[in-house]
């Protein structure tokens, strides 16, 4: 499969990802646990079918110690016992807030209240955050078909 627009190179493609880039690393300096952050992109790009972000974040998740166990229990999480309260909290938000796309209501008052109980305030900020960049960048990725399966740990800083 080849991509039909190649790394956004372009002069609007540059300047845009240039910004998205500086936003991830917001979130990612956040103190939101690499591990949930991890698991939570991973989750939101299963539930979108991006190849390419899966196959990025499992690598990420992998070199920052995460068990190949947990990474794979990540798409059946309400079934597996290797997750903790905090990260299974966060996994439910980022399902949630990914798919009111398929005329769900949202994130729910529970579900809300029940993140709320691991993550404060600004945690919470770069949670919302994470979820809906990846929910776009999925889409970028799925619109654009970028292949999957060559990343490279550190690509993207």
């Amino acid at each position: 499969m080849n991509a039909r627009l190649k790394d956004f190179t372009g002069p609007t493609g540059g300047k845009v990802i240039k910004h998205l880039m500086s936003a991830g690393r917001a979130v990612r300096e956040s103190s939101v646990p690499t591990a949930t952050q991890e698991l939570v992109a991973l989750r939101v790009s299963q539930i979108n079918g991006c190849a390419v972000c899966v196959d990025m974040h499992t690598k990420e998740a992998a070199a920052a110690g995460e068990t190949p166990v947990r990474l794979n229990l990540v798409v059946a999480w309400r079934e597996a016992t290797v997750f903790s309260e905090a990260e299974r909290a966060a996994l439910e938000l980022a399902e949630q807030g990914t798919r009111v796309a398929d005329g769900a209501v949202g994130v729910t008052d529970e579900v809300w209240a029940n993140a709320a109980k691991h993550y404060d305030e600004e945690q919470l900020t770069a949670l919302v955050v994470h979820i809906s960049f990846m929910n776009m960048v999925n889409r970028m990725n799925a619109i654009t078909r970028q292949p999957a399966g060559d990343y490279e740990i550190g690509r993207f800083g």
